[in-house]
Parts: structure tokens; sequence; C-alpha cells
């Protein structure tokens, strides 16, 4: 099946390269130069994948991606930050941006990017169409699977949809160590040196919503040396 993907870039040299190379690779594109025209059309029309710069005209990315969030559009989003703006890939991320990509970058990293999360769209739009039904526990934690609804002591908590997808992924296999790479590559759709750091936020976001104490947690456990695990619920 076709991605529709939406680039969102001011630049028309930078537009019109991702565009080109996206629509080479099989995908059918949308072009937008300004976050409210981006904001407008991500809330009308569907659309597989989102390519949101930060720095837009009328309206930042990081605002366009936090009211996405906002009204529940889960569409999986790649922000596009200049390469001294750290900051604003990690604002990015708390504001429930799937993947960031550093300019200037490769274009094949860029089609691997996209298309990684065009993967998890597809595997989530088939989740939700699946059964209802699946439900999982571990003391007071609740997921429910189909719904995509996470309880703690039988308050509802708010998960962005690459912490839940993180979540799912640990709960679903309780006892298994993860490597950071193996959670970038089960979880993004792929594996990519010197982007641990995007796990390990994502993990101390999780732990926040999700654990009484983060600095102790019960659920998401550290393997030092190597990465993390769920509880196996064997005296842990």
């Amino acid at each position: 099946m076709t991605s529709r993907v939406l680039v969102v870039e001011d630049d028309p040299d930078i537009a019109h390269l991702i565009e080109l190379h996206l629509s080479d690779s099989g995908c059918a594109v949308a072009v937008a130069r300004d976050g409210s025209t981006a904001l407008r059309r991500a809330l009308t029309e569907p659309f597989d994948v989102i390519v949101l710069d930060v720095m837009l005209p009328n309206l930042d990315g990081l605002a366009v991606c936090a009211t996405l969030r906002d009204k529940h559009v889960y569409t999986p989003v790649l922000m596009l930050t200049a390469r001294s703006m750290e900051a604003d890939r990690v604002r990015g991320l708390e504001l429930g941006a799937d993947d960031y990509l550093t300019k200037p970058f490769g274009v094949r990293e860029l089609l691997a990017r996209v298309h990684a999360l065009g993967r998890r769209a597809d595997a989530y739009s088939a989740r939700v169409n699946a059964p209802r039904g699946v439900v999982l526990h571990s003391e007071d934690l609740v997921i429910d699977v189909d719904r995509r609804r996470v309880t703690v002591a039988g308050t509802p908590v708010v998960l962005t949809a690459r912490e839940f997808d993180l979540l799912l992924c640990f709960a679903e296999h309780p006892g298994r160590v993860y490597t950071r790479a193996q959670l970038l590559d089960a979880v993004w759709g792929y594996s990519h040196e010197g982007y641990g750091h995007t796990v390990n936020s994502h993990i101390n976001r999780l732990r926040a919503k999700i654990e009484r104490d983060p600095g102790s947690p019960r659920f998401v456990m550290t393997v030092w040396g190597v990465g993390y695990k769920f509880r196996d619920g064997e005296g842990e």
C-alpha cells in the first residue's frame, strides 16, 4: 500500500528534494510550507507519516506536533531540526514526535526513517482493527492493547503513541532483556548508531508516567551494562 506523507518545510529547495525522493520511493507526497497549513491538512486529511520541520512561518513545528497530540491525532511525526538545536529535539520528543533527523541529513537515512514510521503506522492500524479483548496486567498496571489504554491503580495514564508501543513491547515479553539497538529496531522500526539516547529519553518519560517512583521502577527495569526489561514477577 502506498504511504501518504505530508512534508512540512518552508525551504522550497529542501521541500522539493524530499518530495522528489519520497515520490521516487513510492510515496504519495503532499507539501505544506507553513505551520498553519500543515496543521489544517494533518487534522482533515489521512496521512501515514508527517515530516515536520521545526522552524516554520506562522506556527512552528513544535506547536504543530503538540496540537496534533492534544487532538489525539497520532500520525507518526519525523521532526527535522538544525544540528545545534538539541533543546528542540528533546522538546519535540516530549511533545509526541516519534523520531527526529538533524540537518543536513542524508537522503537515504530520511527515506529509511520515513518508511520505518510507515511500517509502524501499518502495524498500529492492524492492531486497531484486530478483535477486541486483549488486556495485559502486571500488579496494578493494566494495558488494554486493542484500545491502547493504560491505567495504574485504576487511574488512566496518557501515553504518546511511541510510549505506548514501547510499553507494549516490554509487557508482551516480560523478563526479556532488550538492548537499545533492539528496542530501536522493534519499536521504531530501524536501528542506527548514535540514537540510543532516543530510547533513553522515551523510557524516562514512560517511567515518569507509570512508576510510583521513577528512580526505583517496578515495571521497566534497567539491566546495567545491557539495556532494559519488563519485570518478570520473580521476586523483583
